[in-house]
């Protein structure tokens, strides 16, 4: 996209948000939750993004994910926030990539504390790679026209004249 004096750009005000300010360990720990928590506000954003191609258009979807990701880990502070930091330092100190395996017993406890307090149901393993069709409220956009080019160079009439290449064929193995 060039950006021209056409292109109208958001204010400040429009773009700013709280901000989630987490560490990774704790994005880990809670991932799995989060992403079924919030996956209507995640699906819609992510259908606004592909359909609109404009990340200006899609600047209210996006606070609705920010703030989804907010109340959840408020939920979790609330109910469950000992079981929680258990797992999230497990994650943090276990190895250098945040693995998962080496923490599965404070997973489960987690897991069964969330279920317990949030009614929130771990996600199966692969959950997030079937494919599932999301119902939007927000209208279609407009197809765009495809671009009409006008036809391309006419070609050389047949008895047009055809001189030799002047170094060789480039396929001189061919004519050898």
């Amino acid at each position: 996209m060039v950006v021209t004096n056409n292109v109208d750009l958001p204010e400040e005000s429009e773009l700013t948000v709280q901000e989630v300010n987490l560490s990774t360990a704790i994005l880990r720990a809670g991932s799995f939750h989060l992403g079924k928590y919030c996956e209507n506000q995640n699906n819609e954003f992510m259908l606004c993004r592909f359909e609109e191609k404009d990340p200006r258009k899609c600047i209210n979807e996006g606070k609705a994910v920010t703030a989804c990701t907010l109340e959840f880990f408020r939920k979790v502070k609330k109910a469950c926030l000992a079981e929680f930091n258990q797992y999230a330092n497990c994650i943090d100190k276990s190895s250098g990539e945040y693995s998962f395996r080496y923490c599965r017993k404070t997973q489960d406890v987690y897991d069964k504390w969330v279920f317990e307090n949030l009614n929130l149901e771990r996600p199966p393993f692969g959950y997030f790679c079937e494919v599932r069709v999301h119902d939007t409220k927000r209208p279609k956009p407009p197809v765009e026209d495809k671009a009409v080019y006008p036809d391309a160079t006419p070609a050389l009439p047949e008895d047009a004249e055809k001189k030799p290449a002047r170094f060789g064929s480039r396929f001189y193995w061919m004519t050898e």
